[in-house]
Formats: structure tokens, sequence, C-alpha cells
């Protein structure tokens, strides 16, 4: 059985993701073992690690440092080659830096920044929320299975700019293309909910637990 490690660290709605993960495995019969926790042990060890996060880039990133799974976390996805997802901030979060309150630093999994959406339609509303397409720019398995153009479920004020175009997955248009999905290697960051996604967050999910990076 494998062990996916969700990480608590005081952001995100950890209930929702854990029943979508449950959810996921069942459907693909998977054998997983999803657990919600804040301990490094636990984390360092775990055959995947989600990172969820609802809220501020700045107090997300404190959030993470004051449960102290960070080196955890950087033990089992670089030092183990774990297969890693963070969604919307936890996503934002593999940045190099935030630029929301402020400059504050990121994992810097995925170079890039975290900066404001500016819809060139000033007609359109932030924060950007609700169902919105998907466009792929690339093929990735994690997306397997899902169509160019599947709706997925949005709530979001900020978006990563990747540094390197090749880390591009996927776009979202709100006023202008955003980031809606980055991958490198064994590490991924989806800006959307893919626990509120329904068919197609589920489908991602299933996706996930069996990605072999």
């Amino acid at each position: 059985m494998q062990t996916v490690a969700l990480i608590d660290y005081g952001s995100g709605n950890l209930r929702s993701a854990e029943k979508a993960l449950r959810e996921a495995a069942r459907r693909r019969a998977l054998d997983a073992r999803i657990v919600v926790t804040a301990d490094p042990e636990i984390v360092a060890s775990a055959d995947r690690v989600f990172l969820p996060g609802v809220g501020a880039f700045a107090s997300c990133r404190a959030g993470l440092d004051a449960t102290g799974v960070y080196q955890a976390m950087n033990q089992a996805v670089h030092g183990r080659g774990a297969p890693f997802m963070g969604i919307c901030v936890g996503h934002q979060l593999l940045a190099t830096e935030g630029l929301e309150f402020g400059v504050t630093p990121g994992l810097d999994w995925i170079r890039g920044q975290v900066k404001k959406l500016e819809p060139a339609d000033p007609a359109l509303t932030i924060p950007h929320m609700g169902w919105n397409a998907i466009q792929f720019t690339r093929a990735h398995p994690l997306f397997a299975g899902i169509e160019d153009g599947a709706h997925m479920y949005y709530a979001n004020s900020f978006a990563l700019t990747a540094a390197d175009p090749a880390d591009l997955v996927a776009v979202t248009d709100h006023g202008g293309p955003f980031t809606a999905a980055v991958a490198r290697d064994n590490v991924a960051g989806v800006q959307f909910h893919p626990e509120k996604s329904q068919a197609s967050g589920l489908a991602l999910l299933a996706n996930f637990l069996e990605w072999r990076p």
C-alpha cells in the first residue's frame, strides 16, 4: 500500500482534499493510504506528497515553516523522488517568490514569481472565481484522459509565472492567459481546486496516485 502525505500546515480544506483523494483511489481500485499529517517522519517516508493551500502566499509559507515539514518534504521529493502535487496556494509556493503583500520566498522548486492577476478587460473581476477551461501547452501524464478545454474550479487573485516555459503544462484565460498547471520532473502544481472540479478533478487526482515520473 502506498502512503500519500497530505500536508497539514494550517492552510487548505484538508477534509475535502482527503475525501477527493480517497474517492479517486476508489474509482481506480488503487491501494492508497491517505494520511493528513504534519509529522516530519511520515512526510519524509511517504510515497507521495500532496500540498493544499488557501489564503495569502506569505501566511501559507509561514504556516509551512512553522510545522517543520519543509526538510521532510525536500527529503521525500528531491532525496527519494517521491511524486509531489501542490494545489492552489500549494502550487504557488513552488515558485521562487511570491509578490503578495511584499516579497516572500517560495520553495523555488519551479523557478518563477507569483504575481497578481491583471485582466485586460476591466469588467472582469478579481478574485477569479468559478469554473474555467484549461488549455494544454504540452502533454503530461497527470492529465491523461482529460480533454483540452475541460473546466476546473478556481478561486485565485494571483498566479505563478514560470521562468522556464518548459515547466508550463496548461493555462487558463481570464482577461489574458495565466498558469493553470506546471510540472518539472516529479514536481507538479495546479492553480485550480481538483477536489472541487468534479469528474475532471478526480481524474487528475487518480492520475497523480498512479504517476511514475
